[in-house]
């Protein structure tokens, strides 16, 4: 077959009150029925003099009756960091369903292939070998016009207001695009790897690119140095530009190294993906690639969909990905207001929040990730969220992607797959880490020794040091029937232990 061209080219248990606390029965004081003196024990935990300054909110409550068990300045706004994913992912579920699937299709009309996504984060190249596989099945062998790339699914904004710039060559602050590529199994779409192996000494290292595209130039000013050497190497890419900078030594013999740098563009990078792997099946483009729409009437010739919200949330929500965060929110608002826009999917989830019982007044979202330092929410309404979203139909296989403390496969412990090991809250609790500079937080449910599932959240912002996460970690343990106080003979400041204060997919590599 050529295909030639014609033309030129919910229902709310327990009574909620202002604020989102649930007002406690007559004569009940916090922190009542749980064994021993939970507030002097809580007191005593954030007495810690990191805190000293702080901005500090900590609610803990009874998720079957909703009584506050103990408020440490809960109603006080603070920054959420990625505790924003938890509205996000509500909504999510609520609005779209545990059972959504992005859909990425392949259509021909008037001489031109169409590539159209609907912001597909899980594709890798491998499945676009397999649509360009299921074109050439169909008999095509020359596109005699242009490979067209349809991304309007979604708007042209790449980021969101409020990202820092000089966070925008990492990773965790990759573009969002209705097309797009993800390098890995972690689905760190809009990202390439940039892998550096050591040759001789003194001479230029030799560096790839996983997956292989003609839109991210190498300027290579590294070399190898003596074996046994420290690695001097920096990766860095210049906003918007698409050429990575590599500098500094890689010592001979020591293994390759690989470090993810986003893309600018990442639909014309979807494209270019696509467009190599049409020739690797025999399919000539003779025309250009493009940007643009697919029009009425184009018959689709090859269809790929992603797994189900169900399952996507598991990589989302336990290793919090920030691109799939926003891409969340823009497929909301396409949903709700026929535009994938934050401006349409933002007050969306914003008031899907409000139907689980948060007060919205007290939440301003300008990001679905978190990071974003605008955002603002309280432990309090946090709490409520994560009380109410109990009665949801969707809240088994939410709860499931909430990371779970002390478990070590990825899929399982995510975030919180080193913390708490040892403890009465390993495999017990289920909750969402969220790191930013000078801010923690982590919220989620417990038992406690009586079988009794627990409602916890706690924000710092603005502490002293390194990231209190074995405060975070204390409380935890001590609802879940622990001892009250943690020895910290190795505090653990960050997500996965690396030390360098950031989950990992918000890891800068250097």
């Amino acid at each position: 077959m050529i295909i030639r061209s014609l033309g030129a080219a919910v229902v709310l248990a327990g009574s909620v009150i202002a604020g989102g606390a649930t007002a406690l029965p007559a004569g009940a004081a916090p922190g009542e029925g749980l064994a021993g003196d939970l507030k002097s024990d809580l007191d005593a935990i954030l007495k810690d003099s990191r805190l000293k300054g702080a901005k500090v909110g900590v609610v803990v409550r009874d998720a079957q009756s909703g009584r506050v068990l103990y408020d440490r300045n809960g109603g006080g706004k603070v920054m959420p960091a990625s505790n924003n994913k938890l509205p996000t992912s509500a909504a999510a579920f609520g609005i779209l369903g545990a059972g959504y699937r992005f859909r990425t299709t392949v259509s021909t009309k008037g001489g031109n292939l169409y590539l159209k996504g609907t912001g597909d984060t899980t594709m890798r190249a491998s499945d676009y070998d397999r649509l360009a596989a299921s074109v050439a099945g169909k008999g095509v062998k020359e596109v005699r016009g242009d490979l067209v790339a349809d991304d309007t699914w979604f708007d042209a904004d790449r980021v969101p207001d409020g990202w820092d710039p000089a966070d925008l060559q990492y990773a965790y602050a990759a573009q969002t695009s209705a097309l797009t590529v993800s390098p890995n199994a972690d689905f760190d779409a809009g990202s390439i790897d940039v892998t550096v192996a050591a040759t001789r000494p003194g001479r230029p290292v030799r560096v790839g690119l996983r997956p292989a595209t003609g839109v991210v130039k190498i300027d290579n000013r590294a070399t190898t140095g003596a074996a046994g050497s420290p690695s001097t190497l920096a990766v860095k890419r210049r906003n918007g530009s698409n050429t990575i900078r590599i500098t500094g030594r890689h010592p001979a013999g020591a293994p390759k190294a690989s470090v993810l740098r986003t893309v600018a563009g990442p639909t014309r990078y979807a494209a270019d993906v696509f467009r190599r792997a049409l020739k690797a099946h025999g399919v000539r483009v003779a025309g250009r690639t493009e940007r643009g729409r697919t029009p009425a009437g184009a018959e689709t010739i090859a269809t790929r969909t992603s797994m189900p919200l169900s399952q996507l949330a598991k990589p989302f929500m336990k290793l919090s990905n920030n691109v799939m965060a926003e891409t969340l929110v823009k497929a909301i608002g396409r949903k709700v207001r026929g535009k994938g826009t934050w401006a349409a999917g933002l007050p969306a989830v914003t008031a899907y929040a409000g139907r689980l019982g948060v007060d919205t007044s007290q939440v301003a979202m300008t990001d679905g990730s978190g990071l974003a330092r605008s955002n603002r929410t309280t432990a309090m309404q946090l709490s409520t969220l994560l009380r109410n979203a109990r009665e949801q139909a969707w809240f088994p296989a939410w709860y499931a992607s909430l990371p779970v403390a002390g478990k070590p496969d990825r899929l399982v412990g995510g975030t919180l797959a080193k913390r708490m090991k040892g403890t009465a809250a390993e495999g017990n609790v289920h909750a969402k880490t969220g790191t930013l500079t000078g801010v923690t937080a982590l919220s989620g449910y417990v038992e406690d020794p009586d079988g009794r599932t627990l409602i916890f959240s706690t924000v710092f912002n603005g502490y002293s040091g390194s990231a209190p996460k074995d405060i975070e970690d204390e409380i935890a343990v001590r609802l879940a029937g622990g001892s009250p106080v943690l020895r910290r003979t190795t505090p653990t400041t960050d997500d996965d232990g690396d030390g360098d204060g950031l989950e990992p997919t918000w890891r800068r590599s250097r």
